[in-house]
């Protein structure tokens, strides 16, 4: 795999901080995020079952989802070649660019453990406040396994069925947003409402919490964005840029239509459509123009609102924390949109040879696929937990608060 590679220093450098960042993202931005959108008496429950569910991703990346997700295989799933991480040493490269620079496939693997962690994370907030933290480090272990790594291997690898069809996934639109949104959805389809769904008020216990943790989802997002271009280069600027431009536009987007409908912009509001225009511009960040970037963040910001504050309820669907509203739906859009985003008319970087409809149907088909291998695996991985212990708690234990079912802490002393 070497050949006349040399690893660059540059390059390295730059993925070494944008490993961290995305790990930023997850530990504490993500649990800061969640954190807040729950009652007071889960709020240790959420994030212990990221930190949970970050250590399951972690552990069973090195001993066999990096294989399965990159070490050469088939259309579908990867071999068992770096099972343990095997042959991951200093003379193992990850080629970069067309001039021979290469990074240390071990930082190429590490970098990637952290998108497997975050994904399995973000499931958890659909099905907040009723799963118990034993039954989700159960099923993070299986639905990594049998859902991501071989969906990460069919975008990303390049034997893989996804990129052998010509799709463009960036950065995690299919293989993290759509996929841990399907998969949030068919985790409430298991375990039902929460007690009080639509009847009882349950407001987030503290919007602070959460609005830090968006801006620290933000900060990270650079190096999963920007990340993804493998160098210190053009591109990652491209990408960096992008990851301004379309989350401020979602923020404006999500605001301007909450004063539209309720009269009052909310801040939560304002954090959700940043994470939505986020969620979107993720696919398409190394091929929009910061033009279509915006457009992308402002149409997919509008399109979750539209569902989180009016479809959700209609449907009683009880995502807890909007994990299919906005990274799910959001994912679609900004998948679908990245092959118009691309256009050279709109500042895009498609080459002279681009066919706008060849590549939406390219787009739809990767989505297509993306959705029906989440919501299949994520129903056989829900169905084997149920089979093997308890999903949810009781109703007693669910009243009390998960803090003290689940861990017999409370968050607050008071």
């Amino acid at each position: 795999m070497t050949g006349e590679l040399t690893i660059d220093s540059g390059d390295t450098a730059w993925m070494l901080v944008s490993t961290a960042l995305v790990m930023l993202m997850l530990l504490p931005g993500l649990a800061l995020f969640y954190g807040g959108l729950v009652r007071a008496k889960n709020l240790l429950s959420v994030m212990s079952q990221i930190l949970g569910i970050a250590a399951v991703a972690i552990l069973s990346w090195v001993l066999w989802n990096y294989s399965l997700a990159f070490s050469k295989g088939n259309w579908l799933i990867g071999g068992l070649a770096r099972i343990g991480f095997n042959g991951l040493g200093e003379s193992s490269l990850w080629p970069v660019g067309g001039e021979g620079r290469a990074i240390p496939e071990l930082l190429f693997a590490t970098f990637q453990m952290t998108f497997a962690a975050i994904t399995a994370a973000l499931v958890i907030g659909a099905l907040a406040e009723r799963v118990r933290f034993s039954a989700m480090m159960l099923f993070s272990l299986l639905w990594l396994t049998i859902v991501y790594a071989p969906l990460a291997h069919m975008m990303w690898a390049a034997e893989g069925l996804l990129f052998r069809f010509g799709a463009i996934d960036f950065a995690g639109g299919t293989v993290v947003h759509i996929n841990s949104g399907t998969a949030g959805l068919v985790g409430v389809a298991f375990a039902g409402a929460r007690i009080g769904h639509l009847r009882e008020p349950m407001p987030p216990h503290s919007l602070a919490l959460t609005m830090v943790g968006a801006g620290l989802l933000w900060v990270g997002w650079f190096g999963f964005n920007a990340g993804s271009a493998l160098e210190a280069n053009g591109l990652a600027a491209v990408a960096m840029l992008n990851t301004f431009v379309a989350p401020a536009a979602g923020m404006l987007g999500w605001m301007g239509a909450e004063r539209l409908i309720s009269g009052k912009p909310s801040m939560l509001g304002g954090a959700s459509g940043a994470i939505a225009g986020l969620v979107a511009v993720t696919p398409a960040a190394g091929m929009s123009g910061p033009i279509g970037a915006m457009l992308l963040g402002f149409i997919a910001s509008v399109v979750c609102y539209w569902f989180v504050a009016s479809v959700k309820n209609r449907l009683r669907l009880d995502d807890s924390l909007d994990v299919f509203g906005i990274h799910g739906l959001g994912g679609i859009v900004g998948s679908v949109g990245t092959a118009i985003v691309a256009l050279p008319a709109l500042g895009g970087h498609a080459g002279g040879d681009y066919s706008l409809g060849w590549q939406l149907i390219r787009q739809i088909g990767a989505v297509g696929v993306a959705v029906a291998w989440s919501a299949a695996g994520s129903a056989a991985c829900f169905a084997a937990v149920k089979a093997v212990t308890p999903l949810r708690h009781s109703r007693d234990s669910e009243r009390e608060g998960l803090d003290i079912a689940d861990h017999g802490e409370r968050a607050y002393n008071l």
